[in-house]
């Protein structure tokens, strides 16, 4: 059975933490115990698990809003190529699961764009793999992937795939580990004791001519502040205690409908003496309550508190744009459109402040990408084969919504687009309403 990557690295790092991994590796890592725990916070962060989330607080899932939209705005209008048809195809087939794990990259901070030797693709976030040394350009030049495998239910296999460089020349190497508990990474092991490994060289093998990583790596354009390496920091680090608040807000929110639903106190005497209740169906709505003799004889008494609803609202909303601001995202993007009371000016600085952040984004997945194809041509036999990376990004942020609009209008009036064409996108109907609604052309009597 194949545990994650991700419960061996937690299993390493979080309880062994660095002294462990420098064991493992044979040497000091950049990956200090500092980076470990703020990659396990947003790791749970992203998971619902933040430290403030308790049985009355839960979480909004602001996070995976924020890696949502920064992800779908940096892709959509990439395009992006490989003039090699070969590798161009391997490449193609692993974009479609780029959004989705980006996503994750974002909220870890970092991730690699390993290509495999059977031709597919395989996305390592920073939970899973120890960064051991980075060059001045910020790139890994020493790096260790974790794959565990546990065999029956006390045999545990790790295999520990170091990539780094021998004399400015690419070198591979597989070191195996055996251990009988899940908290111990234990002995040295050959990899021949785990069948699917049976077949891997455990080198170190250099590679002459291969002066690069075979991977891509990706990081957040965020200065580390953590630890000061170049180890990436997530997204949304910055607005942590800003999303904690907006949550708390949010369960606020929730105890405001759930406190101010609407009861009647009832005597005793006016419930059914069996079971205590006025009827199945008003459970809710009726509450038992002895009321004794005295001036108030009354056998039901209404609970209909006024709803602060409102106010709660107008704080979450508020908690909403301060985080926008801060992670670098357009007013509107988490918080509702219509509840944004900002000037013109305000709304341009905010549409400039997300291309910005978006804009070096997309910098840093092309370099990404492009040292993927060069990872993908390694393992293709293709890597000198003069082939070319092709990246464009078309960024339309900072688009004017009247202009665009305006835009439109010119052409319904040049006929490349129809007046209903122009009413579906710009009115939100349907395709049959909007051809309902055209209005009626004048025609000409002879």
């Amino acid at each position: 059975m194949l545990d994650t990557v991700k419960n061996i690295w937690r299993r390493i790092a979080g309880m062994f933490g660095y002294t462990t991994i420098k064991n493992v590796i044979g040497r000091d890592v950049v990956l200090s115990q500092a980076m470990i725990d703020a990659i396990n916070d947003w790791k749970n962060m992203l998971n619902g698990n933040a430290d403030w989330i308790t049985d009355y607080i839960k979480s909004l899932k602001i996070e995976h809003g924020i890696c949502r939209e920064f992800a779908d705005v940096v892709l959509v209008e990439m395009e992006t190529s490989v003039t090699n048809t070969a590798l161009d195809k391997i490449y193609q087939e692993a974009l479609p699961l780029l959004n989705e794990n980006m996503q994750e990259g974002l909220a870890l901070g970092s991730f690699c764009l390993k290509p495999l030797p059977s031709g597919t693709a395989d996305f390592v976030t920073a939970d899973k793999f120890i960064p051991v040394q980075f060059g001045d350009d910020g790139k890994l030049t020493d790096v260790a992937f974790l794959t565990v495998k546990r065999i029956g239910e006390t045999d545990y296999y790790t295999r520990v795939e170091r990539h780094y460089f021998v004399s400015g020349n690419l070198t591979i190497e597989n070191t195996c580990y055996h251990s009988q508990s899940r908290n111990d990474i234990g002995q040295r092991c050959n990899l021949e004791e785990v069948e699917e490994w049976a077949d891997i060289n455990p080198g170190p093998v250099t590679y002459p001519g291969m002066t690069q990583m075979d991977f891509g790596y990706y990081r957040n354009p965020i200065k580390n502040n953590i630890d000061g390496s170049a180890c990436g920091v997530s997204i949304f680090d910055s607005a942590r205690e800003l999303i904690r608040k907006a949550d708390i807000q949010g369960a606020r929110l929730d105890w405001e409908f759930d406190s101010g639903e609407r009861a009647i106190h009832v005597d005793s005497r006016a419930l059914n003496s069996k079971t205590g209740k006025m009827s199945k169906l008003n459970n809710r709505l009726y509450r038992g309550l002895n009321i004794e003799d005295g001036k108030d004889k009354e056998l039901l008494r209404e609970y209909s508190p006024q709803m602060r609803d409102e106010s709660f609202k107008r704080g979450l909303e508020e908690y909403k744009r301060e985080i926008e601001f801060v992670v670098g995202l357009s007013y509107g993007d988490l918080s509702n459109v219509q509840e944004v009371d900002k000037t013109a000016t305000e709304i341009k600085a905010s549409k400039t402040r997300k291309y910005n952040r978006v804009s070096a984004i997309q910098e840093s997945l092309r370099k990404c990408l492009e040292d993927f194809v060069a990872g993908l041509a390694f393992y293709n036999n293709a890597y000198r084969s003069g082939y070319e990376f092709n990246c464009k990004f078309n960024d339309s942020i900072l688009t004017d919504e009247e202009t665009e609009r305006q835009q439109d209008r010119q052409d319904v009036s040049m006929g490349v687009m129809s007046h209903w064409e122009y009413r579906m996108k710009w009115y939100n109907e349907d395709e049959a309403t909007a051809k309902a609604n055209l209005p009626e052309q004048n025609t000409v009597q002879e």
